[in-house]
């Protein structure tokens, strides 16, 4: 898996770069087919390393997981990222995947294989997870870099 945290760290600082050029009303603006701003879409991606960072833990930890969805539009409501500065979310989004990036180059191989149950979705393997979490990112930051 030290392959896929490389690519992790190497997408992060990517978009990093990339997304630091929106200025803070670009990254306000709403708009998109989820109805989402770009700050949002960001806090969404921080929701999911939080969420993602649990089950990957949880999973090096247990035989299996079996964790709940989330409730991916209550989520950016109430956090309201809205409302804090694009370079704040940017650099707490990239300080926090990259640090994920670290958990999973580390996962060993022992463990690629745990059950993951996920809300309502098929079971997928600890591998599977974090290459379904890395494959999610590269789908919102085109997203975001897309909206215009």
């Amino acid at each position: 898996m030290t392959e896929l945290g490389l690519q992790l760290k190497e997408v992060v600082s990517n978009a990093k770069r990339e997304l630091e050029r929106f200025s803070e009303s670009e990254a306000a603006l709403v708009r998109g087919e989820d109805g989402w701003s770009r700050k949002q879409i960001v806090g969404h991606l921080i929701d999911s390393a939080s969420n993602n960072h649990l089950r990957f833990v949880r999973a090096l930890l247990q035989p299996e997981i079996r964790m709940p969805g989330y409730d991916q539009d209550g989520c950016v409501r109430v956090e309201r990222f809205q409302e804090l500065p694009w370079t704040e979310l940017l650099e707490f989004w990239a300080t926090y995947n990259l640090f994920l990036a670290h958990v999973i180059a580390g996962f060993p191989e022992d463990k690629l294989n745990t059950p993951c149950w996920i809300g309502e979705y098929p079971t997928m393997t600890l591998r599977e997870l974090a290459e379904d979490y890395l494959r999610h990112m590269k789908h919102h930051l085109d997203q975001i870099k897309a909206q215009t």
